[in-house]
C-alpha cells in the first residue's frame, strides 16, 4: 500500500499544507519510503523536500522548514507503504483459520512482518526472516520486537507452525542477542503439545539469552466452535495450575490473566507483571484496571437514581464485580455486571475483542438500565464497527439501549468521571 494520507492532525504542518484524506506522499528528499520506519527517519531533519500526489492527480514538490524532531502530523492508512510480509506458516492453533466467512476482510489477513512488530507490537515468528531484514534492523538499531516463540524445540516448532523454517528459532533469537536487539516472547500454550516439560525447556532456553528477552507471556490456546478438527484441546484447571507453577521458576515470565481464572487462583499483585510489557496479550490487564480503579475518588452520591450496566467479557467479569460492589455504595447509583456469552464463537472464547453484535444485544436488550458501558476493544479502532461487520447503531437499535464506550480499556477513570457528572 502506498503512503496514503488517512487524516491530518489539527494545527500540524500537514494541515497548513492542506493535505487531505487520499493524498499520497511519493517521496521525502527524493527517497521513496517503504514504511513508517523510513518516514520517522527522514523526519529527523530541519529541512525536507516532500513530493505529494494530490487526490486529484496533481503532483507537488514542497520544501519544508521545521524543528528537527517535528512531525508533519499525518496519520497514514497503513504503517507499511510497500507489500506487507505475509505469514508463511500454517500453525496448528491459528485463530484466523478458525474464523467463519462473513467477518471484516482485515480479520483474514495473516502478516508476519518485523516492521509491524516494531511499530505496532504485532507478533512475528521469524520464519521469513532474511539477510536483508537483519541488515536493516542492525543498521537502524530497531527494536524491541515481539516474537511468537511457542517452543524452542526445533522439531516440535516445525510441527506446530507447519513450516520447515520454524526450527531456526533459537538461531534467530541468538542473532538478536549477539546484536543487542531486545525482544518480548510469546508462547501460545497447547495442552499435550508444548506444555509441561516442553514449556520448561523453552523457558530454560530463553533464560540463556538473558537480558535480550525483556518479557515472556504465556497465553492459552484459543479454540472456537468453527475449528475443523479435534487436534487441540483447551487449557483446563490442572494444566493452568501446572503452567503457573512452571512459569514461576523463571524471571520476567508471566502467565496471562486467563490462566489464573482457569486455575481458580487470584489475579497476582502488580509486582508480578513488572512493567506490564504485554498488556495487549491479556497479561496483567485485569490487575492494572483494578489497581487504577482504586486510585480514583468517587462521589458520595449522584443527583438522581441512575442504573449503569457493564457489558463485558467473561474474562473481565470478576474484576468488574469487585468494582461494582464499590460503586454501588454511591447513593442513587445502581451498577450491574452482565458478561456476554459468546454463542457466536463458542463458550471457550471469553475475551471482549471477539464479542459480536447479536451476542451483545441478546445480553442487554432485556436489562433495565440508563446506560450500558462497553470497552472500545469491542470495536474496530477509530470506528464503531464490530468484527461481524455490524456497527454500534445496529446494537442501539436492536437493544433500545444507550451506550458509553470506554476508550481506555485499562482504566475505569472515564466511567468514574461519567458517574461523577450525573
Amino acid at each position: 500500500m502506498p503512503a496514503i494520507v488517512n487524516s491530518v492532525i489539527d494545527g500540524s504542518i500537514a494541515q497548513e499544507l492542506e493535505l487531505q484524506k487520499g493524498d499520497e506522499i511519493l517521496s521525502i528528499d527524493g527517497v521513496k519510503m517503504l514504511d513508517m520506519i523510513d518516514y520517522n527517519f527522514y523526519m529527523k531533519s530541519e529541512l525536507i523536500t516532500v513530493e505529494i500526489k494530490k487526490i486529484n492527480g496533481e503532483i507537488e514538490e514542497i520544501e519544508i522548514e521545521k524543528d528537527y524532531d517535528e512531525d508533519l502530523g499525518i496519520v497514514f492508512e497503513s504503517a507499511v507503504f510497500d507489500r506487507i510480509k505475509p505469514c508463511l506458516n500454517h500453525c496448528i492453533f491459528c485463530f484466523v483459520d478458525q474464523q467463519p466467512k462473513g467477518l471484516r476482510d482485515t480479520l483474514y489477513i495473516k502478516d508476519d512482518d518485523y516492521r509491524l512488530s516494531y511499530l505496532q507490537g504485532t507478533y512475528i515468528t521469524l520464519t521469513n526472516f532474511n539477510d536483508v531484514d537483519r541488515e536493516r534492523i542492525k543498521r537502524m538499531h530497531l527494536g524491541p520486537f515481539y516474537v511468537s516463540v511457542h517452543t524452542t524445540n526445533p522439531e516440535l516448532r516445525v510441527k506446530m507452525l507447519r513450516n520447515p523454517n520454524a526450527g531456526k528459532a533459537l538461531e534467530n533469537l541468538d542473532w538478536f542477542r549477539k546484536n543487542g536487539i531486545p525482544f518480548h516472547a510469546q508462547i501460545v500454550l497447547c495442552p499435550g503439545i508444548n506444555d509441561g516439560a516442553e514449556l520448561d525447556r523453552t523457558l530454560s532456553d530463553l533464560a540463556k539469552l538473558k537480558n535480550t528477552v525483556l518479557s515472556v507471556a504465556i497465553v492459552p490456546v484459543g479454540l472456537t466452535q468453527f475449528r475443523p478438527d479435534g487436534e487441540l484441546r483447551r487449557v483446563d484447571k490442572k494444566c493452568a495450575q501446572e503452567t503457573i507453577k512452571i512459569a514461576s521458576k523463571f524471571k520476567r515470565v508471566c502467565c496471562s490473566d486467563e490462566f489464573f481464572l482457569l486455575a481458580g487462583e487470584p489475579i497476582p499483585p502488580s509486582k508480578y507483571y513488572g512493567n506490564f510489557c504485554q498488556l495487549d496479550d491479556g497479561v496483567g490487564a485485569l490487575r492494572m484496571t483494578l489497581d487504577d480503579f482504586y486510585t480514583h475518588k468517587l462521589p458520595e452520591s449522584v443527583s438522581k437514581p441512575f442504573k449503569l450496566v457493564f457489558a463485558c467479557s467473561y474474562a473481565a467479569k470478576d474484576m468488574l464485580y469487585e468494582a461494582a460492589q464499590v460503586l454501588n455504595k454511591i447513593k442513587n447509583l445502581t451498577v450491574e455486571v452482565h458478561p456476554v456469552k459468546s454463542n457466536y464463537w463458542g463458550q471457550d472464547i471469553t475475551v471482549a475483542g471477539l464479542i459480536t453484535t447479536d451476542d451483545l444485544v441478546r445480553t442487554v436488550k432485556d436489562v433495565d438500565c440508563d446506560i450500558v458501558v462497553i470497552p472500545s476493544v469491542m470495536l474496530r479502532p477509530y470506528s464503531e464497527d464490530f468484527l461481524d461487520g455490524k456497527n454500534l447503531d445496529y446494537v442501539k437499535e436492536q437493544s433500545n439501549k444507550n451506550f458509553f464506550v470506554q476508550k481506555n480499556i485499562y482504566s475505569l477513570k472515564e466511567v468514574v468521571d461519567y458517574i461523577s457528572a450525573i
